[in-house]
């Protein structure tokens, strides 16, 4: 039976009532875990004690709370347990049967041996949704490779697709396979538990890094390779050679979209060049996609005698898709942001004042939300042990062992949250 919600955890999010066992760390998985706590859940951190490898990534102003960490692990509380020993291996197998959900992303063969493979823990909570973030395909010969996200990149066609027109490969400047696979963790999740609702039964789910990524890649870019046997290569022509890209104005840049037929002709005659609409045929969908290339250099023509201003102003006129070009320390400014508060801030108990990012995704009857900061290290041990039935003295000596552990920081953070 599972152990009453904490009180600091008041229920809400269309994932109330629901429990996760988190043993990932880096990004893909806490990612994961972090929008399964947005949306209500009671999600349980599990940590060695060496802590989560994210504690140490992007900004660091306090020793193992680093920004990455802080933007990928609120909503969750932290049990830092050494599940190398008997004892540890043994507090998890107690909290196996009070949880919904268990999501790793070691490699299988590794928690296999750790003892809490798939048939373990089944054997536990016949009805757990046991979710595997994987590298690869565990069916492929490639399934005991490790897998990061340069190498997901450069595997997937990433790293190709971004190099057209380049020296040199090159990566994406963004996490985009761990985001990616972390997105296709949540959607395997909840799937799973809707089908549980419906039949009673849990199942294993196995998200692999690879193939997600490939797939996620070849939505537009599979183009020739759609039609077997007929010789015609993949790529997505008007993204790789089509010429769009930012457009240099009299004074920066600026992104335009012209998408329609009604929007290249409206933006032509702006120009005065509505000859242009009427060479480039389009209002001909198939011709239009035919002289993309040359509308598009004809459109930075244009863009290149007139200022930022004055190619928004007549895009918003128009209704013609357009934006500045915002970096990302202008993202705090930016209007629509401002006006939906998707940056809010917080008092962190260890670090002080931090910014983060509201929960996009809105529910009108059960709205995700931001109820607790991420945590330190083994914040909430003392607290999970006491409700898996451990008794104060045991938990004395647990910690007296090295069997759970706990951040100083701990007691005054735990007491605060």
């Amino acid at each position: 039976m599972k152990p009453s919600t904490p009180p600091h955890t008041a229920m809400q999010g269309p994932l109330a009532g629901v429990r996760v066992l988190d043993l990932t760390s880096v990004v893909l998985g806490p990612l994961a875990t972090q929008i399964l706590g947005d949306y209500g859940a009671d999600v349980i951190k599990v940590e060695g004690p060496e802590g989560d490898h994210a504690r140490a990534r992007g900004v660091t102003l306090h020793p193992g709370m680093a920004s990455i960490y802080l933007a990928i692990n609120r909503n969750k509380r932290s049990l830092a347990i050494d599940l190398k020993t008997e004892p540890g291996k043994e507090i998890l197998r107690r909290l196996i049967p009070t949880v919904d959900v268990v999501v790793h992303n070691m490699r299988v063969q590794a928690i296999d041996k750790l003892g809490f493979g798939y048939e373990d823990v089944a054997a536990l909570n016949p009805g757990i949704v046991y979710c595997a973030a994987t590298g690869f395909d565990q069916s492929g010969p490639d399934r005991s490779k490790p897998a990061f996200d340069d190498i997901i990149q450069a595997a997937c066609g990433l790293v190709a697709l971004n190099s057209v027109g380049r020296e040199q490969p090159d990566y994406s400047p963004t996490l985009i396979a761990d985001k990616t696979a972390g997105l296709a963790v949540v959607n395997s999740v909840l799937a799973a538990l809707y089908h549980r609702e419906r039949t009673g039964c849990g199942q294993y789910l196995e998200v692999p890094m690879f193939e997600t990524l490939v797939s996620f890649m070849l939505t537009e870019h599979l183009a020739g390779q759609t039609f077997a046997g007929a010789g015609l290569p993949g790529g997505y022509t008007r993204l790789l050679t089509g010429g769009r890209k930012p457009l240099r104005t009299k004074d920066g840049y600026v992104a335009i979209l012209p998408y329609t037929a009604t929007h290249w002709r409206k933006f032509f005659e702006s120009a005065e060049r509505g000859d242009l609409a009427d060479e480039y045929c389009v209002d001909n969908r198939q011709a239009r996609s035919e002289n993309i290339p040359s509308m598009y250099r004809a459109m930075a023509q244009i863009a290149s005698e007139r200022t930022t201003a004055e190619l928004m102003d007549i895009c918003a006129k128009m209704d013609i898709p357009a934006t500045l070009i915002y970096g990302i320390d202008d993202l705090m400014a930016h209007p629509q942001l401002k006006a939906v508060s998707l940056f809010q801030t917080m008092e962190h108990p260890d670090v002080g004042t931090i910014r983060y990012v509201n929960p996009a995704t809105k529910f009108a009857a059960t709205p995700a939300s931001v109820r607790l900061p991420a945590p330190s290290l083994g914040q909430h041990t003392l607290e999970l042990l006491g409700e898996a039935g451990y008794t104060e003295e045991q938990r004395a000596l647990f910690l007296e062992n090295g069997i759970v552990f706990r951040d100083a920081r701990s007691e005054s953070s735990s007491s605060s949250a």
